[in-house]
């Protein structure tokens, strides 16, 4: 029989938490019996797990108004989760604190054809916005590899973006307007349908805020038409770096794909038995490089792009026939995540940003890297904004093996930062990636960062001890020793 599992808060305060929550919301909207609570303990980054004091599921925006109100007076601290899908440990519990899931806020509130809009609450996928446009011969642009299950709450806590993003945008350049409650319980509104507001640029700052300013109620999202035609390259390389500096080289000839992604021969090889996409397995990097438009566009753009890649040192190359060969080419890159699992116990998904011209530079330093720390890596990623998503593969059941994952990830962040890029794109900081801030930002600018916290979040009580590390952290993260919370010798460079 299993032992009884330890609690991390005391059945009093929860007791308190519950009477007080069932007093605005319907007492099925408030979960607490562990066998309830349990299928939230993480987020799609399973490696890192909290069992929830109390789970709260609010129906309206009034509920998440009277939600928030409750836990202010109480000052318990909240938790905003999605659909889950996130993959840096944004929505991981607090130990005695409330999850509050927006899922069941998932009304298309109207879809306008004629502005090009949609009104959506937060817990709507992100496909099903796309599905309920496309009569309208319109879709909502940003496609994250989760977008059948992601939702759109999710995407502005992440920013998130897709194999689109280089074209049309992350999720920041695709939305008009957020209604948003604050800690207080008050309903604010940032931006507006149309394509400017008055004043600072508040909306901004919130998307990819992670929940720690506010909950989302409802968002209003720009729409695009469908293109006329679409078709996708496929092109192998024989050497990795080749493939890396095509990317530069496309981009450098003035064409802007519309999807522009690689994956290195280890990805291709695990993702092909998965979907049967047609991957040249034998090829060291493989592109794929999307152009939409009309069928005029599309056909120069083709041949424009097969001329830039052939002379980048392009072993082979072919172009999609038909829809139905395009969706194929996009299935495997879609799918290398699951893919994963068919050659890996467990994997560690990494995500970074670097300038292009360093793709190559990068993807040597992490091919070193495997050979330090003992494990394989599996590179995917959205090339044309040079955002990698590398794929540690490990063991979690042999002993040492996380914790050299955990090492290896930070050690390919720390390269991205050298040159010049950033520790994250789309998938936030969360708590996963919260030591390598202190490698990317100065301790004035992390009290910047706190300084927007307060201004929305005084008594730091939405998702707090995410995103955003504290000196503490950093100090040990810096192997640094910190007594009443000074430095000795602080005058001196660090990190």
């Amino acid at each position: 029989m299993n032992a009884p599992t330890e609690l991390a808060f005391s059945l009093s305060r929860q007791r308190e938490v519950v009477s007080a929550l069932r007093a605005v919301v319907p007492e099925a909207s408030v979960l607490f019996n562990e066998e309830d609570t349990r299928p939230y303990e993480c987020d799609g980054l399973s490696a890192y797990r909290q069992l929830p004091m109390v789970v709260v599921l609010p129906e309206s925006e009034a509920q998440v108004v009277a939600v928030l109100k409750v836990c202010h007076r109480l000052k318990v601290q909240i938790v905003p989760r999605g659909a889950g899908t996130g993959l840096s440990g944004g929505a991981t519990p607090i130990a005695d604190g409330v999850v509050l899931s927006t899922a069941r806020l998932n009304r298309i509130v109207k879809v306008d054809a004629y502005a090009r809009t949609a009104v959506v609450q937060p817990g709507v996928r992100n496909l099903a916005i796309s599905e309920a446009a496309s009569v309208h011969g319109l879709y909502y642009a940003p496609d994250p590899s989760s977008q059948i299950a992601c939702s759109i709450g999710g995407n502005v806590a992440e920013n998130s973006g897709g194999v689109h993003c280089l074209k049309y945008g992350l999720t920041v350049h695709n939305v008009l307007r957020v209604r948003m409650v604050t800690i207080e319980g008050d309903v604010v509104e940032l931006g507006n349908e149309a394509l400017d507001a008055p004043g600072l640029d508040l909306l901004a700052v919130f998307i990819g805020s992670e929940g720690m300013l506010g909950v989302v109620t409802e968002v209003t999202v720009k729409l695009v038409p469908k293109p006329q035609a679409a078709r996708v390259i496929m092109a192998s390389f024989d050497d990795v770096v080749k493939g890396g500096n095509a990317v530069a080289n496309v981009i450098a000839a003035g064409i802007i794909p519309a999807g522009l992604e690689m994956m290195d021969k280890t990805s291709s090889r695990m993702v092909e038995p998965f979907v049967k996409a047609g991957y040249d397995t034998d090829a060291e990097a493989i592109l794929l490089c999307e152009s939409d438009g009309t069928p005029e566009e599309v056909e120069e753009e083709i041949a424009h792009m097969t001329e830039v890649l052939k002379s980048s040192g392009a072993t082979a190359i072919a172009v999609s026939r038909d829809e139905a060969e395009r969706m194929r080419f996009w299935s495997g890159r879609k799918n290398a995540f699951p893919a994963a699992g068919r050659i890996s116990p467990d994997y560690y998904c990494m995500d970074g940003t670097i300038p292009r011209k360093h793709l190559a530079k990068v993807l040597l330093g992490i091919a070193d890297m495997e050979k330090v720390y003992g494990l394989r890596c599996a590179n995917v990623f959205h090339a044309g904004d040079g955002n990698l998503h590398p794929l540690i593969l490990f063991d979690a059941n042999m002993p040492g093996e996380f914790d050299r994952a955990e090492k290896f990830g930070a050690a390919i962040l720390e390269l991205c930062v050298e040159v010049g890029g950033t520790i994250t794109g789309e998938h936030g900081v969360g708590i996963e990636k919260i030591n390598s801030m202190c490698v990317q930002f100065s301790p004035e600018e992390r009290e910047a960062f706190f300084g927007v916290k307060r201004s929305f979040d005084t008594a730091f009580l939405l998702n707090p001890d995410k995103a955003i590390p504290t000196l503490h952290r950093c100090a040990e993260y810096g192997k640094m020793h910190v007594r009443s919370g000074q430095l000795k010798f602080a005058d001196l460079p660090r990190f």
